[in-house]
């Protein structure tokens, strides 16, 4: 049987391309109408609970800052160490003006309530309490229970109003923000509540106007906080018709049978406290007027196949025409071409094929010459086997014109992998690792920008330059090209790079300079870590050659470990400076010249670090002076450290300290309010401003888990309250805790724990 020709099969797939979308569009012009309006409707009820929520969270935060300004008020700390009475007037009559301030008409608060359990008292609008003698003693109590933190909750107000005035709450609930008393004790035996009744913020509701929807808050456990049915505050979000399986993620839409009629449900949640914005519109109200687009597009769609198939027809037989004269060329017919069981297309390209091949297999075999001998050649000028009249030359062969005509300034970037002990590579991945990295720099850095990189001993090493003379802008456009280089490296490898880079020359010849500038960056890795970017200025203070009469490098380990408060390597390194010093055969005049360089030097660090000399040396004499009057290596050394290193040292621990705890409390917060999204260290960092290796390092000193192992412990810990005290489906807990398939949920719950989420839940209901 032939096969069919390239015309026919044209002429074909034209009637069907033609004929396929005709068919099916009126229903998806239909259907895209009434998509359409739905998204317009939908992105205007997100626009307006949108605007409902910053409305709320406005008024509050500002609860929440005036609240937070009566309990840190030393009013309140001094009444929480003491017990009131009736005689405490003065305390009394303190503690209410506190409060008074919060009570105003933009922040909706009813009623402040302070509550002392150690002590037994009360304090609320009607007066002073004995705690245990109030009526709602144990539901108050209960609140003590809460998590640590600031908490929004839903109570009945019958809660805070006394037997003498139980008929004053004019809403049936109050939503109440709870903090736990005293702010900075461990123990927490009081608490401090604002309560803004319900129907107070009920009128931030009214905003919407269309019949067809309806506008709720719900609190983080799911119950009605606002609705404008008044008498489904405080129960369920089932009550109203509604399913919060999902209600998922942080914002969306979905549709939903309420009643038996479908609505288009957009919600979001609040990142404050949790509050989900819902608004339920009806589907049928928004979509009646596209009905009568049906009519209309039935008529379009019929023309629209006449016309389709017409041109599919005249298209095809213009479209083969280039393809019928190629075979007349070649002298190929298409009887001949059928009896073969091929195609026109298979028997153009086998010609073709037989013409080029042996061109291609020439261009390869040069090509990959070329590349061997420019990589050889790369070698021996880095490592100064080259001579400097004969490089210009060779660039150019290579094709460097460009950048021999254009470079004003270039720097040498030197590239090592660094192995962490959780890596999933191994030594023996290395040269294939190299290999993807060295592929990825000249994917990232334009040819214009770079001359080839180089694998050398483990390093791989290119030079990169620019057009501009200005050095400020050079050291700018480098550190930001070498930064996304380490950042894109670890995103498509996983692995952590450090990155040296050398000073910047001006002339091709430096390439040897330039190169060994760049591993001797490298090289400060020991002391300052791994994954760093480092240039060689700040190893060698902008100069091209090494001092080597003065023991600089063990000066600037000493530096930075002032800096980073480790007692005893500093005085480790102290020791093997002042040893450096002295093994040299001097005078005692010129052995002051070090010593000195040395004093200068981290009065230097003092002076940029912002710390007064009088903290470290409160009397007003001449530290150099003092110095000087040393006869003794000994002394010296003695000298050196409780006068000025030991000094530095415990100011920086005390500010290492404070900045360590800031930065991991802020860290755990994102944690505990974002662990159900895709929280990544990074994005912390983003958040934070801080590089990412920096707060990994911090957090994991500051709470011996990395960022990582403590998400993975918070979010189990999530998982086990949920599926204690909760009947949420396992796939829902999963989906919640970013799993992307709730069978690794599963696994990894039963590799922590033991045993299954299943097994788990039923061991906690039965016991």
């Amino acid at each position: 049987m032939r096969s069919l020709t390239f015309l026919s099969k044209m002429t074909i797939f034209g009637f069907l391309l033609s004929t396929l979308p005709v068919i099916f569009i009126g229903a998806f012009s239909y259907a895209t109408s009434s998509s359409e309006i739905q998204k317009n409707v939908n992105r205007g009820k997100m626009q307006l609970i949108m605007q409902i929520n910053s409305n709320v969270e406005q008024k509050l935060t500002t609860v929440n800052h005036t609240l937070n300004q009566v309990i840190n008020s030393t009013v309140l700390k001094k009444a929480m160490n003491q017990p009131l009475t009736v005689n405490d007037f003065v305390m009394y009559d303190d503690l209410r003006n506190e409060i008074r301030h919060m009570q105003s008409f933009d922040t909706k608060l009813e009623d402040v309530i302070l509550i002392n359990e150690r002590h037994n008292w009360m304090i609320k609008n009607s007066g002073l309490y004995s705690f245990e003698q109030y009526a709602y003693f144990d539901e108050l109590s209960s609140l003590m229970q809460m998590p640590e933190g600031t908490s929004w909750v839903l109570n009945p107000s019958s809660w805070f109003y006394s037997e003498e005035a139980a008929e004053s709450a004019a809403c049936s609930y109050s939503i109440s923000l709870v903090k736990k008393l005293p702010t900075n004790g461990l123990e927490k035996y009081g608490l401090a509540l604002a309560n803004i009744p319900t129907c107070s913020l009920q009128e931030l509701l009214k905003s919407d106007e269309d019949p067809y929807s309806t506008i709720m808050i719900l609190d983080d456990q799911y119950r009605i906080l606002l609705h404008p049915d008044q008498a489904l505050i405080g129960k369920p979000v089932l009550e109203s018709g509604l399913h919060m399986g999902q209600l998922t993620e942080p914002s969306g839409q979905f549709t939903q049978s309420i009643e038996q009629k479908d609505y288009s449900v957009t919600y979001y949640r609040s990142d404050l406290n949790g509050w989900t914005y819902l608004s339920a519109t009806s589907i049928a109200g928004m979509t009646k007027e596209s009905n009568k687009i049906g009519t209309y597009t039935l008529y379009v769609c019929l023309f629209m196949l006449t016309l389709s198939m017409l041109l599919a027809w005249i298209g095809s037989r213009h479209m083969y025409s280039p393809i019928q004269l190629l075979l007349n060329q070649i002298g190929e017919r298409l009887t001949d071409i059928q009896k073969r069981k091929t195609n026109e297309f298979q028997a153009i390209g086998e010609r073709v094929t037989h013409l080029f091949q042996s061109k291609t297999e020439l261009e390869k075999e040069v090509r990959q010459h070329i590349h061997q001998v420019r990589t050889f050649f790369f070698m021996k000028a880095f490592q100064g086997n080259i001579k400097s009249s004969e490089i210009p030359e060779k660039l150019a062969q290579f094709g460097y014109d460009s950048q021999l005509k254009e470079w004003k300034m270039m720097a040498a970037i030197t590239l090592q992998i660094d192995f962490q002990s959780n890596s999933r590579y191994s030594k023996s991945d290395l040269e294939l690792l190299l290999f993807a990295v060295h592929n990825i720099i000249e994917e990232l850095i334009p040819f214009e920008q770079r001359l080839a990189p180089i694998i050398m001993d483990q390093t791989i090493v290119t030079i990169i330059g620019s057009a501009e003379v200005g050095r400020d802008a050079f050291h700018n456009a480098k550190y930001a090209l070498t930064e996304h280089l380490q950042q894109q490296i670890a995103s498509y490898l996983n692995v952590q790079v450090s990155i040296g880079m050398s000073l910047p020359f001006d002339s091709f010849s430096s390439l040897a300079t330039a190169y060994k500038e760049g591993l001797e960056a490298l090289k400060q890795r020991m002391k300052l870590g791994e994954g760093i970017i480092i240039q060689y200025e700040n190893v060698n203070a902008g100069k091209h050659y090494l001092n080597l009469n003065y023991p600089g490098h063990i000066e600037n380990e000493l530096i930075d470990a002032i800096k980073l408060a480790e007692k005893d390597k500093s005085k480790e390194l102290l020791r093997a400076f002042l040893q450096a010093v002295f093994v040299v055969e001097l005078s005692p005049q010129e052995y002051q010249i070090p010593l000195a360089r040395l004093l200068n030097n981290l009065l230097i660090v003092m002076q940029e670090s912002g710390v007064s000399l009088n903290q470290i040396h409160p009397l007003k004499g001449s530290l150099l002076e003092e110095l000087l009057e040393l006869h003794t290596s000994a002394e010296i050394d003695d000298w050196f450290w409780t006068s000025v290193v030991y000094p530095m040292i415990n100011i920086f621990k005390d500010r290492q300290e404070a900045q360590y705890h800031n930065i991991s409390e802020k860290i755990i917060d994102l944690v505990q309010h974002l662990y159900d999204t895709d929280l990544t260290l990074e994005e912390c960092a983003s958040r934070l401003h801080y590089n990412a290796n920096y707060l990994s390092s911090v957090f994991r000193k500051e709470t011996n888990y990395s960022f990582s192992e403590y998400l993975s412990m918070y979010r189990f810990k999530m998982a086990k309250q949920w599926l204690a005290d909760s009947e949420l489906p396992i796939k829902d807990i999963a989906a919640k805790l970013c799993y992307n398939n709730p069978q690794n949920f599963i696994r990894s719950f039963r590799k922590q724990e033991g045993i299954t989420p299943g097994q788990y839940r039923y061991k906690k209901r039965s016991g």
